[in-house]
């Protein structure tokens, strides 16, 4: 620059050094100040002033007493700006007798100290919980006429908040408005929390239409929350929610976590009307899906609202509410189950199921309780197929039905004629260790043996007998018999004998006497045959009329043999005795 004319200034340097202390390059400022007397540049009061600032912002306090020497040694006088910056410097390094040191050192050069000085070491005796000391320097400075400004109010109420003194915080506020110094938003945001703290909620809600009186929002957002919070626990609903509204007039975003307090705490003092209307504001503006929220709604504000609404039929809303909180990730299972209990209850089966298929895309718990309710649903609804889904997927889920669910599903499939799948069911219940409604199972197997569904009547049989049950073999064969299902009583009776089940003598006569009496003869004597090997019947009235319609059909081999059996019998003594009893009867 000299090159072309222009001389090296001592202001042209300042700008740079304070230029590299704003970007954080602290070295490049100390070169700047060393080049200074490299080129010539003589160095002033104010050269030092701006790179003490510089080198003090970033803790360098041992350099700025260096070049404090330094400037002393070149008989460069510090003026009071300087003064305050150095105490400034020191109290944030936190050396607090270099600055005491240096305050001291003012008085001794004849400076006296301004309302800057006071102020600066008023907040460091703040920093290092000095209150008294910090009383003290407030009374002088008045004293001494120099008048407080909002800075040192603020303080000295910074001061006393930090120390629980919260009276003697408001008692300066006063003090400050008499005098005709308004507060500031930083006043404000100072004082608040420590009326939280204090549990002095009046003056906190003064405070607060104050700020919104002047329109004047805190820096610090966070202490909305906390307002809403402490209103909340000291009972004040109303107050409480005149925080929102302060927030909404100071154009703050209001978030989920806002609203969350409020709703919460309205249904914990059973003011769900008030609860449902925020929430309305919160599902309308779509608030819980912002994102820049930074305040989400907790499980301890949803779940309380979700179950009311879910328990007043207003579950379509509660489903919308929280499906916003699911785009938020929530995957709440206590939630997900009051939805899916609303709408069982509410006659809305398919969405209740709806909300257990996503919850199993999402791996959340199911409730048994939910299963339960669906179930219910369904069948109010005549859907008995639909809940025999259900009762497939509670099981499937890990649950026991108990034996009253079992009883519904088929009960209902049963009297709408699916009676296959009743089977089914009553072969998963019998499966699963529940051993009640065989006065149902038994109708169930009347059904499938009348329909001709034979084998699978004898297989839910044969499951029956190995959990330890046993159907009444005598009543099936009995009404087999008396409707001309003769084939249907022939296999169920051919499967008794087999399994040495106990049956009367008198079924053993009417299945014979219905398959003589349809013509079914070989059959007749087959099972007859089998009986008599098994030590039953030799006295069957008709034994004879069978051994006739076996000749009459050319079957005399067989009629010879049945004779012979028959005179065999009675030698031996077969008779009507050694029947072996089942476990349980049903």
């Amino acid at each position: 620059m000299p090159k072309k004319g222009v001389e090296w200034d001592e202001d042209l340097f300042i700008l740079m050094i304070e230029s590299y202390g704003k970007a954080g390059i602290v070295q490049e400022a100390v070169k700047m100040f060393m080049k200074m007397k490299e080129l010539g540049v003589s160095r002033s009061v104010n050269s030092y002033d701006a790179v003490f600032k510089v080198i003090l912002r970033r803790g360098r306090y041992m350099m700025a007493k260096r070049l404090f020497n330094a400037m002393l040694n070149e008989e460069i006088e510090p003026t009071r700006h300087t003064y305050n910056i150095m105490i400034w410097g020191f109290f944030l390094s936190m050396r607090l007798r270099t600055a005491l040191r240096f305050f001291e050192e003012m008085s001794s050069r004849g400076i006296s100290p301004d309302v800057v000085t006071y102020n600066t070491m008023i907040n460091g005796y703040y920093r290092f919980k000095k209150m008294d000391e910090a009383e003290k320097l407030f009374v002088e400075m008045k004293g001494k006429n120099i008048a407080p400004t909002v800075i040192s109010y603020t303080t000295m109420i910074k001061g006393y908040v930090s120390l629980g003194r919260v009276d003697d915080g408001l008692r300066l506020l006063d003090e400050m408005k008499s005098y005709g110094i308004k507060p500031n938003d930083v006043t404000f945001s100072t004082l608040l929390p420590g009326l939280c703290e204090a549990e002095k909620m009046a003056e906190a809600r003064s405070i607060l239409k104050e700020m919104v009186d002047r329109f004047m929002a805190p820096k610090d957002n966070s202490i909305f929350l906390r307002l809403l919070s402490c209103q909340c626990k000291s009972g004040n609903m109303d107050a409480a929610v005149d925080v929102l509204k302060a927030m909404i007039r100071l154009s703050i975003p209001t978030e989920a976590g806002h609203y969350g307090v409020l709703i919460e705490n309205f249904c914990k003092n059973n003011a769900y009307d008030r609860a449902i209307k925020l929430l309305d504001k919160l599902i309308e503006k779509e608030i819980i899906l912002r994102p820049q929220n930074t305040l989400e709604m907790g499980p301890e504000a949803y779940n309380p609202m979700i179950q009311y609404l879910c328990k007043h039929g207003q579950t379509g809303k509660a489903e919308i509410f929280f499906r916003q909180l699911m785009k938020k990730g929530v995957q709440d299972s206590a939630a997900f189950n009051s939805i899916i209990c609303g709408h069982s209850k509410e006659g809305n089966p398919d969405a209740a199921f709806e909300i257990l298929k996503i919850m199993d895309r999402r791996g959340v718990p199911r409730d048994a309780d939910s299963y339960k309710l669906l179930i219910e649903s369904y069948l109010r609804n005549g859907e008995p197929a639909d809940a025999k889904t259900a009762l497939d997927n509670m099981m499937e889920s890990g649950y026991i039905p108990d034996s009253s669910v079992y009883r519904s599903v088929m009960q209902n499939l049963f009297e709408d004629g699916r009676v296959q799948t009743a089977s089914r069911v009553m072969k998963s219940m019998v499966e699963k260790g529940v051993h009640e409604n065989m006065d149902l199972v038994a109708k169930i197997l009347e059904a499938l043996l009348m329909r001709g569904h034979v084998e699978e009547a004898i297989g839910r049989i044969d499951l029956l007998m190995q959990s330890g049950c046993s159907p009444d073999f005598d009543n099936l064969l009995s009404v087999l018999s008396e409707k001309g299902k003769t084939i249907a009583a022939l296999k169920l009776l051919d499967f008794g004998l087999e399994r040495d089940c106990t049956i009367d003598f008198s079924s053993y006569d009417k299945v014979l006497d219905a398959l003589l009496g349809s013509g079914k003869t070989l059959n007749a004597y087959s099972i007859l045959c089998k009986i008599m090997e098994k030590g039953g019947v030799s006295d069957w009235g008709s034994c004879g009329d069978l051994i006739k319609s076996l000749n009459q059909e050319g079957y005399t081999k067989q009629a010879d043999v049945l004779s012979r059996m028959i005179k065999g019998g009675e030698k031996t003594g077969i008779n009507k005795k050694g029947k072996k009893q089942a476990k349980v009867s049903i």
